[in-house]
């Protein structure tokens, strides 16, 4: 027994959709109407035995009564001298029931044609009742945004509406207060929290009043979106809505059943038409779950709201969706993870640099931009762009519109679009390298967003940058294979821009120092014999990020897709684009990168659907040489008389004496400035009189000369990681100094030469923004001061490498990498490198080797080395001399024949022998 005051909770019965006689209703409870009724505004609709023609006088109202149902006491319904009372001892239905699943949107207007035509940019909000409130909607009236959704789920929208005439009328259902309807009885309800006009001339009489009602359960802008997207035919006595087919929008509603059409005889004359719901079957497809983040794109008015708002507050911080919508602009909100108790706010900053171009202007505002607002650093990036770290709120506008006034940008630095393209930064004045660096260019500006939000928010919509090259314009407007969004601010991004990051890459055959494979697309420049590019291979499905113990996200190298001529380039890539924009995953952000939708197509059915877009078949691809990873460190030319000289940073960090000694450089000889894919820099367009005093003033200011530094930080990289970054597991760019020269020990310990390197790369996640999932010694970040580590990975960064331990301490690393190095050193193939050694030999074995490891290099048979020693005796003498110093023979040989070198060259001092040792007199 339900308790006093309180109604049950019924399924409602299935409901006949056939042509046959409705079923019966089941009995219900007669109720007392309320003697104190609310005011609220009613409609009543009545059901005549036949439909009059169009445009005839509707018949008289009948006096009415109120409905006795729980229903219609709260809503005060009141209906015709036909509606028989419920019969005795009927239990109520559900009103939880009975309101969300039976919930009717109600519109009208005197005088307008056309209705489903119509698009509703506003409600009007009327009639909000208890029940309403007490389930939680809320409502509030904006000019600029419109009516919000409710805040609560009242149910899935039933989508299958008609106008009732009389052939249909025994197969249709009423929702008011029943859960079945008899068609002798007309009951409906103003339970709408929305209201609009239609036009009574759609029953040939434009001087009514008529009313519409649409949607079960259809919600705010949905039940908008639905009479604004259908077409009644005014001339047909059955009026249908049309499908409509323009927009794929998730949750959107397509009818196909017909409208048949009644006149109200309550309405005091005037003529009425209503849709009412049928509890069929949709003919819809379920609601597509999007993230929070897709919804957030769709409100923010292409990029702008709420972060317009949110930046003139006085808060240091800005809400989740400014976080959001501000990374489009090409800032992240961050604060100090050192600190403990208050968070202290700030913003990092990333410029947009194609190819690493950067100008003499460009990079003295960032340096001084540095000083000013920022943590007095300049960071290199791994994708060819400078980062500032720790600008407050109230700066940001003086930062950006600095940036964009000195021939910058960070428009689409971060973000669900396009990043920054990368291409080789070398200034070689080469046909292949400078097409390349133009196609990157070119790309770069055809995915810039269009609508302007940019210079809205930094600059008070002055559009300061240069226009685009008529080939870009071109492929940006054209829409041919339908690849646009017509009429729209941004054509190619439209207003959900793409469901996550998208990453391109150019280079030229050979040359892999961008990476190429980690890409979305890879594009490599095909040239003729006489070095003449000719057109690009594309590949594509390359990403590092992942998530730790999620099997379902993996890193992935890019797939071949096929050749392109090169005047169709721009328009390969926008087709690429499209296809990531309209079938990419929008629901969970974790699967929502271009691999995942590659992969899980597979490499044929991603083809065939570009080529739609694309409208041509892509050729095979070219073949190509080996790949090799470069630097381009020290001084080389340009090719044009000029030198470049190749600057090594450290994790890409330039401060103190360093960033100031830079800048005078920079200023003094006014050269312009390249940042490479590993986070180091290059000065350009140098005079030959000019090397050395540059070389003495940056080797003064504490920058090496490569061949001085140590190979292992030649292809090292690291993230920022902690303290700025909130995603940091652990630590990676403060901690990636110490485990090189940690390597660099268990190296000498082994035997390793000097020369002898590993690519090495650490990140404080798994995000993988340094790539280490491309490195032959991954180290990604699991847990506090502990590391995932990867192995298998190759110099020329062409192969993947693999999970070989997890949870491995940062204060145990040795005892990994000991027995690695060492059985490297001793069973590897000529010139093996260490990635190659271990994808030969197999975790397997590799991890037996680890396991039985003793604390220390195992000792080998002595063995002496007749290109040292003429004879035995001379060995056994120079060894039982080692082992009291703690060497072996052959180092203390070596030792002594440095000596006796360097002082015959001196012409002074000989070698004594005594009991102990050799030294010099």
């Amino acid at each position: 027994m339900a308790p006093k005051g309180r109604a049950r909770r019924t399924r409602p019965p299935r409901i006949s959709t056939t042509a046959s006689s409705p079923p019966a209703i089941k009995p219900r409870k007669p109720r007392k109407p309320p003697s104190n009724p609310k005011n609220l505004e009613t409609s009543a609709v009545s059901l005549p035995s036949t439909l009059p023609p169009l445009g005839a006088e509707p018949p008289p109202a009948k006096t009415g009564h109120v409905c006795s149902t729980p229903k219609a006491r709260r809503f005060r319904i009141p209906a015709t001298e036909t509606c028989p009372p419920a019969p005795k001892k009927q239990r109520p239905a559900s009103k939880n029931a009975c309101f969300r699943r039976k919930h009717i949107a109600f519109f009208s207007h005197p005088d307008i044609e056309l209705f489903f035509n119509m698009a509703f940019p506003r409600f009007k909000l009327e009639a909000i009742t208890d029940l309403q409130e007490k389930k939680g909607r809320s409502y509030k009236e904006d000019d600029n945004k419109g009516t919000e959704e409710p805040k609560v789920n009242i149910g899935k929208p039933r989508a299958t509406l008609r106008i009732w005439n009389e052939e249909e009328a025994n197969t249709s259902q009423s929702f008011c207060c029943y859960p079945q309807y008899d068609p002798t009885e007309s009951r409906t309800f103003s339970s709408s929290v929305t209201r609009h006009w239609c036009s009574s001339a759609l029953l040939g009489n434009p001087s009514s009043q008529g009313f519409v009602q649409l949607g079960s359960g259809l919600r705010g802008p949905m039940a908008a979106s639905l009479g604004a997207a259908y077409t009644v035919v005014q001339n047909d006595p059955k009026l249908r809505i049309h499908r409509f087919n323009g927009l794929k929008l998730s949750g959107s509603v397509v009818l196909s059943r017909q409208l048949n059409v009644l006149y109200d005889s309550s309405a005091s004359g005037k003529s009425a038409v209503r849709a009412v719901s049928t509890p069929v079957k949709p003919e819809i497809a379920a609601e597509a779950k999007r993230s929070k983040v897709e919804i957030i794109k769709e409100q923010s008015n292409f990029i702008r709201y709420p972060l317009n708002e949110e930046l003139l507050t006085d808060a240091p911080n800005i809400n989740e969706s400014a976080t959001q919508i501000i990374k489009f602009h090409g800032s992240y909100q961050q604060y100090n993870r050192d600190d403990r108790g208050v968070r202290n706010y700030s913003f990092m900053i990333r410029t947009k640099n194609p190819f690493g171009n950067v100008p003499n202007q460009l990079y003295l505002a960032m340096d001084e931009l540095a000083d000013q607002f920022g943590t007095g650093t300049l960071r290199l990036t791994t994708r060819q762009t400078f980062q500032l770290h720790g600008i407050l709120k109230k700066n940001l506008k003086t930062v950006m519109s600095t940036v964009i006034e000195n021939m910058g940008s960070t428009l689409g630095a971060c973000g669900d679009l396009n990043r920054n393209v990368l291409a080789p930064a070398a200034p070689f004045t080469t046909k292949d390298y400078v097409f390349a660096q133009q196609t990157a260019e070119n790309i770069a500006a055809l995915l810039t967003p269009q609508s302007g939000f940019y210079f809205d928010m930094w600059v008070n919509g002055e559009k300061v940058i240069l226009d685009d090259p008529p080939e870009v314009v071109k492929a940006q407007n054209d829409n041919s294979h339908g690849t646009n969004f017509p009429d729209s601010p941004e054509p190619i991004y439209g207003t959900q821009f793409l469901p996550r990051k998208f990453k391109i890459a150019v280079t030229v055959p050979t040359d892999n120092s961008v990476d190429i494979f980690t890409n979305d697309v890879g594009v490599v420049v095909i040239s003729d014999d006489n070095g003449e590019p000719q057109g690009f291979n594309l590949y594509v499905g390359g990403g590092m990020g992942r998530t730790h113990r999620l099997e379902s996200t993996f890193p992935r190298l890019s797939t071949p897709l096929g050749y392109v001529p090169k005047d169709d380039i721009l328009y390969a890539i926008k087709a690429i684009v499209v296809t990531q924009r309209d079938n990419g995953r929008r629901d969970d952000r974790k699967y929502s990168r271009m691999k995942y939708l590659v992969d899980s197509w597979g490499i044929d059915k991603f083809t065939s659907v570009v080529e739609q877009s694309y409208g041509k078949k892509f050729e095979p691809i070219r073949e190509l040489p080996e790949w090799e990873f470069k630097s381009y460190l020290g001084w080389q030319k340009q090719g044009d008389g000029y030198w470049f000289y190749g600057l090594h940073v450290d994790n890409g960090r330039i401060g103190g004496k360093m960033k100031k000694t830079l800048r005078e450089v920079i200023e003094k000889y006014n050269l312009n400035v390249r940042l490479t894919p590993n986070q180091n820099l290059i000065l350009c367009n140098i005079r030959s009189v000019w090397k050395r005093p540059i070389t003495k003033a940056l080797a003064q200011g504490g920058f090496l000369e490569p061949r001085y530094v140590d190979t292992l930080n030649i292809t090292a990289m690291a993230c920022p990681a902690f303290p700025l970054c909130p995603l940091a597991i652990t630590e990676a760019e403060r901690g990636i100094p110490d485990i090189l020269k940690r390597v660099r020990a268990v190296f000498e310990k082994v035997g390793l030469k000097y020369t002898e390197s590993v690519v090495i790369r650490v990140t404080g996640c798994p995000n993988g923004c340094a790539r280490p999932y491309m490195a032959e010694l991954g180290l990604v970040g699991d847990g506090p001061n502990s590391y995932q580590m990867w192995l298998g990975g190759t110099p020329n960064q062409t192969t993947l490498a693999r999970t070989f331990m997890d949870k491995v301490k940062v204060q145990g690393l040795e005892q990994i990498f000991e027995p690695l190095f060492y059985y490297w050193k001793r069973k590897r193939q000529a010139k093996e490198s260490f990635g190659s050694f271990t994808n030969r030999v197999g975790f397997e074995k590799l991890k037996v080797w680890v396991d039985n490891w003793d604390d220390g290099v195992l000792k080998t048979r002595a063995q002496y080395n007749l290109k040292l020693f003429a004879d035995k005796e001379t060995y056994e003498a120079m060894e039982e001399l080692a082992i009291l110093q703690n060497k072996s023979a052959h180092q203390l040989a070596m030792e002594v024949v440095r000596s006796f070198v360097s002082s015959q060259q001196n012409g002074k001092g000989m070698l004594v022998k005594n009991d102990s040792t050799l030294t010099m007199a």
